[in-house]
């Protein structure tokens, strides 16, 4: 529910609505301006009778908000956010994060290696699978907790953040200690449960769109995670599942504009997972930097061809190189020509 108050409304006066509001049980988020003071609600507001908030006279407005999801709405929240990740800063007017590595880690000096090359294309953050959630059980899984050592012997070495995709609720604990930005994968989008206990954590969120799902339901698995009190959220379009067979998913491009115009939170593009092929991976990346994306993750390794998982679609670093390097450029002349 959204209510705004009239313009010279007394301090005192907004005051006693937050605290009228407050003392039912809802949560208030009070966004001043210049003319107007508008009051966003969440909880339960079906208990709430708009007439009764209408008569007051210093109310100007009374509205209920149609989407389901009220702490990733951009009506509670018009600015947009910024999550930082370990000093990386992701949204709003930030340069484009680039987002590299391998889809499984491999070995240390592989790692290693790769978050180098990274880093010298300029690159902001190191990626990697140590947990691998593989359509086939005889499918490399990942290295595990081995893994995720690896990836922080790369980040002590480069001082690149990590990011990695968690799986499963026993795993929080190494995942709060040893990752920077969580990543919930595709397939665990609407793992409730998960969602509840990310809520919980600390560290920042890469929220992957499942296979399968539309916008609404992407952002209301969002709302989960902040619900639980963690509002550090970051979505990654990643390609839905269609009829064409040509590409290993289809890549949404209209879901930036989109879901940035619905929620305040920051959108990067994952181009690998969402074409399977390498020659694809750099126009789908200019073309995601140039509708607005805040970032993209794109999958490196210095051996594609006998990469364990994933080589397809993997770039070489001398062809991240470039890339990366025209990605930041073409994010900054986006965002000039914006305003």
């Amino acid at each position: 529910m959204i209510i705004s108050t009239k313009r010279g409304t007394p301090q005192e006066e907004l005051q006693k609505i937050v605290a009228e509001f407050e003392a039912q049980g809802l949560e208030v988020t009070l966004i001043r301006g210049t003319d107007y003071n508008v009051f966003g609600l969440v909880g339960d507001t079906t208990k709430i009778n708009e007439k009764v908030v209408a008569a007051n006279p210093w109310v100007d407005s009374v509205t209920r908000v149609s989407a389901p999801y009220k702490k990733a709405n951009r009506l509670f929240h018009e600015a947009d956010t910024v999550v930082d990740v370990a000093g990386v800063k992701v949204g709003g007017r930030e340069k484009v994060a680039v987002i590299g590595g391998p889809c499984s880690i491999e070995c240390e000096e592989s790692t290693v290696e790769i978050a180098r090359a990274v880093k010298a294309a300029g690159g902001c953050m190191l990626r990697g699978g140590a947990y691998k959630p593989r359509t086939s059980p005889y499918a490399f899984q990942g290295l595990g907790t081995e893994g995720i050592l690896d990836m922080v012997k790369a980040r002590e070495a480069t001082g690149l953040p990590i990011v990695s995709e968690l799986m499963s609720e026993e795993r929080i604990d190494e995942f709060e200690e040893y990752v920077d930005l969580v990543q919930i994968g595709a397939r665990n989008m609407q793992n409730f449960q998960l969602l509840k206990a990310v809520g919980k954590m600390k560290k920042p969120v890469l929220l992957k769109r499942g296979l399968a799902n539309t916008i609404e339901e992407w952002i209301m698995s969002a709302e989960y995670i902040m619900a639980g009190g963690n509002e550090k959220v970051i979505f990654c379009e990643r390609g839905i599942r269609t009829f064409e067979k040509y590409t290993r998913n289809t890549l949404d491009l209209s879901a930036i504009p989109a879901v940035k115009k619905l929620s305040h939170l920051p959108v990067v593009v994952d181009p690998s997972h969402a074409t399977g092929i390498a020659r694809l991976v750099r126009p789908m990346a200019l073309a995601a930097a140039a509708c607005g994306s805040d970032g993209l993750i794109i999958e490196v390794h210095n051996d594609p061809a006998h990469a364990l998982c994933d080589g397809p679609q993997s770039l070489r670093p001398e062809v991240f190189d470039p890339l990366a390097k025209k990605l930041l450029k073409l994010h900054a002349t986006m965002k000039e020509l914006e305003g």
